[in-house]
């Protein structure tokens, strides 16, 4: 994608476990610069993450130009990668997540600039 176009948006969902719900809260006050910082060199901008009934959803701008290449060093992260032991156990995938998937894209049917 080109540096001038429009950003691409992501969204995606996952459970939230209940009992994990004060812990997960409390890992996100006080998010790792490192990884705050891996994000970044990723093109990823405008990041939020919202929760309702349990379910976690995902957002953000991505303004890079090889997105596949930007997450997969987000993955490679040793920073990412700690901090993925410590959110992944709160978290449940979908029901209708493949193997071994965790957060699941969810499609945007609807845009308002």
């Amino acid at each position: 994608m080109p540096a001038s176009s429009a950003p691409r948006r992501v969204a995606s969902v996952i459970h939230l476990r209940p009992e994990q719900e004060a812990r997960y809260r409390e890992l996100h006050r006080t998010v790792p610069q490192p990884v705050r910082d891996a994000l970044s060199r990723a093109h990823i901008t405008s990041y939020s993450i919202f929760l309702r009934d349990h379910t976690l959803f995902g957002y953000y701008e991505y303004t890079g130009d090889d997105y596949e290449a930007d997450m997969a060093a987000i993955a490679a992260d040793p920073d990412t990668q700690r901090w993925w032991t410590l959110t992944d156990p709160c978290q449940q995938p979908l029901d209708s997540a493949e193997p071994g998937e965790r957060w699941v894209d969810a499609e945007e049917v609807f845009h308002l600039d």
